[in-house]
Formats: structure tokens, C-alpha cells, sequence
């Protein structure tokens, strides 16, 4: 049994707060160099696969809405495994979301992002 351990998002790795504060930033270039060279996003029932395809995922992801985001929770599944949950306010369809962005580090690297309502 996997056991989630709420944290402090400020505790969450300094890779993924850097992550976390760059896309919001809508800072592509910057977001894609905290991932590994072969990384796995999943974000609606897509794979993007390498930095080539993530980097395209973080220029083109929401950016047909106008929205804000805010970090409103945070979870240690191990070393390796974290959770942040982002509260999205916006004019995309239904007006507000919570996200979870499920994340797997390798050698301070993001390796895997897996984003679910």
C-alpha cells in the first residue's frame, strides 16, 4: 500500500517548484530543463515523449484559455515520487479545476509527469 504524506508545497524538490513556477510563468524554454532528456508527460489521454514532444506540451498546453494557477497542495509518495495539486480559475469550460501533477524524479530530473483531474 502506497501511503501519500502531506507536506508544505514550499517542501516539495526545488526541481519541481521550479517546474511548477516556470510553466505558470508560461516560461516554456526554461520549464522543459527540468526534465530528463527521455521524459514522459501524460496530460489528457496524450504522451508526449522526450524533450522535443514535452517541450511542445508546455508551449501549447491551456494556451487557448486565460487562467490563474495556484499550488494549493503538495504529497511525498517516496523519494522519487511527489504529488502538487493546482487549483486552475479560468475561462476554459467549467471555470475552475483542481489538477493533480503526479511526479517521478531521477537524479533531480523530472523523468515522469502524469497530470489527472
Amino acid at each position: 500500500m502506497t501511503t501519500h504524506t502531506e507536506i508544505q508545497p514550499t517542501q516539495l524538490p526545488a526541481t519541481i517548484r521550479a517546474y511548477l513556477a516556470a510553466h505558470a510563468a508560461g516560461e516554456a524554454d526554461t520549464a522543459v530543463r527540468t526534465f530528463t532528456p527521455t521524459a514522459v508527460v501524460v496530460d489528457e489521454d496524450k504522451t508526449f515523449r522526450g524533450t522535443h514532444e514535452v517541450l511542445g506540451f508546455l508551449r501549447s498546453a491551456g494556451a487557448e484559455f486565460t487562467y490563474t494557477t495556484e499550488l494549493v497542495g503538495a504529497q511525498r509518495v517516496d523519494d522519487t515520487h511527489w504529488v502538487a495539486v493546482n487549483r486552475l480559475e479560468g475561462d476554459f469550460p467549467g471555470g475552475v479545476a483542481e489538477l493533480r501533477y503526479r511526479f517521478t524524479l531521477a537524479d533531480d530530473l523530472i523523468a515522469e509527469l502524469v497530470i489527472t483531474p
